[in-house]
């Protein structure tokens, strides 16, 4: 297979790139990027790209699974305006390429209470883009909604205060099914999901991350 990712330079984009590259199922990884990686791979393909201009890479995008991990914080983005082009606009242009291009598999990490619906921008965001692929119709459809994530090096404050907690709570038995997701074990979960899931829509839910493709 040939695999085509975006945020590849992310905390889980980054491990999924390297569990791709491993993988032997998986004949090139293409890459698509703001400036070099730094990392040599005889499977892996390197585009660098201007993510304001993606129509003009339509070419490009061509293989079988397509992989997004973009996304961002609303502090990082400094607004929600600039949020919604990296978390909805980029990952669904990418997508309506990959579609248009022949790409049967889709495979798109979101998060955990999202919803089209939803009043907290964040999960609308989401929940907006996963219903937009979904118009799209590709063969295989992977939704993977995991909850907090436990992140290398992670220097969100937040993320480790809540990281903490559910692990004291985890220790004594509570709130298990949201023990924190190391990002490396996702990435595992994603290569996989192609190979294992069927055809049509498959959401993979907070409590089903940790169990699937076991």
């Amino acid at each position: 297979m040939k695999a085509l990712v975006i945020g590849a330079t992310g905390s889980t984009g980054e491990f999924l790139v390297d569990e791709l590259l491993t993988d032997k199922d998986y004949t090139t990884v293409t890459v698509f990027v703001r400036r070099p990686m730094g990392k040599q791979h005889p499977k892996l393909v390197e585009q660098i790209i201007d993510f304001s201009n993606i129509d003009s890479y339509k070419d490009l995008i061509v293989g079988d699974v397509f992989f997004s991990c973009l996304g961002t914080t609303l502090k990082t983005a400094g607004s929600e305006e600039n949020q919604r082009k990296i978390d909805f606009d980029i990952p669904a242009s990418f997508a309506k390429l990959a579609k248009e291009n022949g790409v049967r598999s889709m495979v798109l990490l979101s998060a955990y209470g999202t919803s089209s619906q939803s009043k907290v921008f964040y999960s609308r965001l989401k929940g907006q883009l996963e219903d937009k692929i979904a118009e799209l119709n590709f063969e295989q459809y992977i939704i993977f909604k995991p909850g907090l994530l436990l992140r290398k090096g992670s220097d969100r404050f937040g993320e480790k205060i809540m990281v903490r907690l559910l692990n004291a709570f985890n220790s004594i038995g509570l709130f298990q099914k949201f023990r924190p997701l190391p990002t490396d074990l996702l990435a595992k979960k994603l290569a996989k999901a192609p190979k294992i899931a069927p055809e049509g829509v498959s959401i993979i839910e907070l409590e089903e991350t940790f169990s699937f493709g076991k």
